[in-house]
């Protein structure tokens, strides 16, 4: 069933303005749209802890953070400017530790601005030039996703019953386009994906809005629906894979990987690029979120009381569980996914960092200038440690709580951040 060819919501969910950055609340879409605003930094940081974004979401997220960081700094000067916007970039990062988008979004903001060629500007003037590094590396990355997308469907048949767990954001949104434009027809089977549904309301609301009919299972039911047929592949995004080709996902996404293999079902995972700062799993700090959460469902607790709960919010799974890692440069053995930095889009095996992911992916690795200067948003290495998780003093889920029945169990706007309707689609990517 082909789609309607228009941008899904959950694809521009992140809108920076003149008055901040407005982030659409996944934790209530699709069943209330509602925007929570921010209006610094702190609360865009505030707010991807408190899971009002997720999946991708929190990249763009970030990119928005720093740009509302340089304007709170306008009228600091040379050096002054540069560590507030440093100072931001690591608050961010300590929000979501396990996924390194926001680490390398971060990254490459920096190296282009105060770690690069304005390490002496005032706050004044990196105002537009980190809003331009912003603008960058968020293009960059969505160029990224669609070469993704399109390595990741040219690996699937025609007629493909495909098995989604949580939600792929713009790789699962590039990789059905890709589809479609090669004449492929798909059906989709969706994890409902607990405790925060991702899959039944964000994966199944936008292939819907793409005109598809999907199919909501429970976790549970994953083995059982590989045995029936339901589906044939499954497909899943990363948070991070490591040089060794491990990959960190959304938890449950490992009982996929294994059921996948009990049934002999191609098992293909979507990543921009292996993470030269992960050399295997013991690299990844995997972040484990409050108990409680996992109790309750959309506001309702459906556990009994006097129960606890555990939450690791991401598992890992080891490499020969894997069929092939999909990068925006082709399709790997895990393996051999490191041979993603010798394959550039296209097909050649000379390494190449002209890319802005590659660039900044090498820079961040080698600490190499040269990297670091070969694309608009390449990293520095260095410009940014990311701390232990949850940063110290920061309360897990701080603010007030969220109104609307859908919220999650002690959902939160960020202190001083008003919900408010739609704001205009973004005009530049």
């Amino acid at each position: 069933m082909s789609g309607t060819g228009d941008t899904p919501i959950l694809a521009d969910s992140v809108r920076t303005t003149d008055e901040g950055v407005d982030i659409l609340d996944r934790r209530v879409y699709p069943f209330q749209r509602r925007w929570v605003h921010c209006a610094t930094a702190e609360d865009v940081a505030v707010a991807i802890e408190q899971m009002v974004t997720q999946s991708h979401g929190p990249l763009f997220a970030a990119t928005a953070g720093m740009t509302l960081a340089a304007r709170e700094a306008r009228r600091a000067g040379p050096g002054a400017a540069a560590e507030s916007l440093r100072a931001a970039g690591r608050r961010l990062i300590a929000t979501r530790p396990t996924n390194n988008h926001i680490r390398d979004a971060v990254t490459a903001i920096l190296a282009a601005t105060v770690d690069g060629p304005l390490a002496l500007a005032s706050g004044e003037e990196l105002v537009t030039a980190v809003a331009e590094a912003a603008t960058a590396h968020d293009a960059a990355y969505r160029a990224g996703a669609d070469a993704l997308g399109r390595n990741a469907a040219a690996l699937l048949e025609d007629g493909a019953r495909v098995l989604t767990h949580c939600w792929g954001d713009a790789y699962l949104v590039a990789a059905v386009r890709a589809a479609e434009r090669m004449g492929k027809r798909l059906e989709f089977v969706c994890t409902e994906t607990r405790p925060y549904l991702q899959g039944a309301r964000l994966t199944a609301a936008t292939l819907v809005e793409m005109g598809y009919r999907p199919t909501v299972i429970t976790d549970g039911m994953v083995p059982s629906a590989l045995a029936d047929g339901l589906a044939d592949v499954a497909m899943t995004a990363s948070d991070r894979v490591t040089m060794d080709g491990h990959v960190v996902n959304k938890v449950g996404t490992l009982a996929v990987a294994l059921a996948a293999r009990a049934f002999g079902a191609p098992m293909y995972v979507l990543a921009h690029a292996p993470d030269p700062l992960s050399p295997g799993i013991a690299d990844v700090e995997i972040e484990h979120r409050d108990g409680e959460e996992v109790l309750h469902v959309l506001g309702t607790r459906t556990a009994a009381e006097g129960t606890r709960g555990y939450y690791p919010a991401f598992d890992a799974t080891p490499p020969h569980l894997i069929t092939r890692i999909v990068t925006e440069h082709g399709a790997f053995e895990p393996a051999r996914v490191a041979d993603h930095f010798a394959v550039p889009p296209g097909g050649s095996t000379t390494p190449d960092a002209t890319t802005p992911h590659a660039a900044a992916s090498i820079a961040a690795a080698s600490g190499s200038a040269t990297a670091a200067s070969a694309a608009p948003s390449a990293a520095a290495s260095g410009a940014v440690i990311p701390p232990r998780f949850p940063a110290p003093g920061v309360p897990a889920m701080p603010g007030i709580p969220a109104t609307g029945v859908f919220a999650a169990p002690g959902a939160r706007t960020p202190a001083g951040c008003p919900t408010r309707p739609a704001p205009p689609p973004r005009t530049a990517t």
